[in-house]
């Protein structure tokens, strides 16, 4: 047998193909986020942010500096891939990052006074869009849909 045959018993009928389909809290999930984000970032482009550029610096709009940890675990992205995504908002002069005084080996995220300028110019454009996605969902189920994405992050 040749690594590209595939028994027949391992062979999955389209059925469970649909099944998944249909049923994937996953994959309905991730198309959701999809479409969502496109959403956001089309309401947001106008004050140069991406959905995701603005969730992260709405992470930082706080009384304290956070520290890195605190912020990937907001946002469940891991360190790495939350660096790669401050560098550029960084160069941007949106943020700073720093040495936690308390601790040489955390960093600690600031938002600048153009980060905090942006944030505010970027917000209504976050409020707009959020209202008009909120109301394509009937009644207060946009609250239930809130709620239960809660529930599973």
């Amino acid at each position: 047998m040749s690594k590209t045959d595939v028994p027949a018993e391992t062979i999955l009928p389209f059925e469970v193909t649909l099944h998944v389909r249909d049923n994937c809290l996953c994959l309905h999930v991730q198309r959701a986020a999809r479409a969502l984000a496109r959403r956001f970032d089309d309401a947001l482009r106008p004050v140069g942010l991406t959905s995701g550029q603005f969730s992260l610096l709405m992470s930082l709009n706080r009384p304290e500096p956070p520290k890195i940890g605190q912020v990937s675990s907001l946002l469940a992205m891991d360190r790495t891939t939350l660096t790669a995504n401050l560098k550029p908002l960084e160069r941007r002069g949106l943020l700073t990052v720093s040495v936690d005084p308390d601790d040489k080996r955390s960093r600690r995220l600031s938002l600048t006074d153009d980060g905090r300028r942006m944030l505010a110019a970027a917000y209504p454009y976050w409020q707009e869009c959020q209202k008009k996605l909120a109301s394509r969902v009937p009644g207060d189920e946009a609250a239930r849909l809130l709620a239960d994405l809660q529930a599973l992050s």
